[in-house]
């Protein structure tokens, strides 16, 4: 399934898209699209009923914005350095294990929602990521395997970031990455069912139209799986928690100088395979 989050910012009603690409209303079967859900086998199921009866009233997308897919996320895990190739072009070394930083939920915006550019900023820098949400509580998980039974799902996730901030002016990453609207989320919660192979998904990203990142999770320095797993070994991941897996090569900060980072007016597109599409006008803070 294609869950969703449609209306204006804090009123949003979940939604579903179904495979017409017909958006139909879900708020008369669940409350909302959130943790409390996707830990919940028969609310899920009954969506799946209605569905497929074809009992779910079509909405009007005329003029209706698409807000991030998931309400009231518990906490944003973000792994860095996650991709033989971005690590090839930033000149680090690929990690013995995962590089684990956080990104607060109020930083989630919707897939189409503005950026914008912190004040002072002068490296504002773009990352396409697969975000997996968590459906099922993990804790000490052994396996890989038994990792990936606790994902509800997957989405597009742009991790924004100021570079400066992050590795300049000292400390740890978190000053680069929880500027105000730096993690658009969506426009789609795909159910895990849906993705069969998460190590088989393209991730693009383009500038004004110029294709910056072109990648696949098959780079990935430590799989979905491993990922979910190891950070299961530190913390409780909770329904509704999200991991953001890391970004393939083609960031504005492993360009040559001057490098190109995000500048007022600037758009930003990206997708991953089957996870749908995004698109981002640049303004300043």
């Amino acid at each position: 399934m294609k869950l969703l989050r449609v209306g204006t910012e804090g009123r949003e009603r979940p939604a579903l898209l179904d495979p017409d690409g017909t958006l139909r209303d879900l708020s008369e079967i669940v409350a909302d699209i959130d943790g409390t859900l996707l830990a919940d086998e028969d609310a899920l199921g009954r969506i799946r009923s209605a569905a497929a009866a074809g009992d779910l009233p079509a909405l009007d997308t005329a003029g209706l914005r698409t807000g991030p897919p998931l309400a009231r996320i518990g906490k944003i895990v973000c792994i860095g350095l996650n991709y033989h190739d971005h690590a090839r072009e930033t000149g680090a070394e690929p990690p013995a294990e995962p590089v684990v930083f956080f990104k607060a939920p109020d930083t989630v915006v919707g897939p189409d929602d503005t950026v914008l550019i912190p004040r002072g900023s002068v490296k504002t820098d773009w990352e396409v990521e697969l975000a997996v949400v968590i459906g099922r509580t993990a804790r000490y998980l052994e396996s890989a395997e038994e990792a990936l039974a606790h994902v509800a799902g997957y989405a597009v996730a742009h991790d924004v970031s100021e570079r400066e901030f992050q590795i300049e002016r000292g400390g740890t990453w978190d000053k680069g990455k929880n500027c105000e609207t730096f993690n658009p989320l969506g426009p789609w919660l795909v159910t895990a069912d849906e993705v069969p192979d998460p190590q088989n998904l393209s991730l693009r990203l383009w500038v004004n139209g110029e294709l910056k990142q072109n990648g696949t999770t098959a780079e990935q320095i430590f799989p979905v799986g491993e990922v979910v797993r190891y950070v299961s070994r530190f913390m409780t991941l909770y329904p509704g928690d999200v991991v953001n897996t890391g970004t393939p090569a083609g960031v504005a900060m492993g360009h040559p100088e001057p490098k190109p980072y995000l500048r007022t007016g600037d758009v930003v597109e990206l997708e991953v395979t089957g996870l749908g599409r995004q698109r981002q006008v640049l303004a300043q803070a």
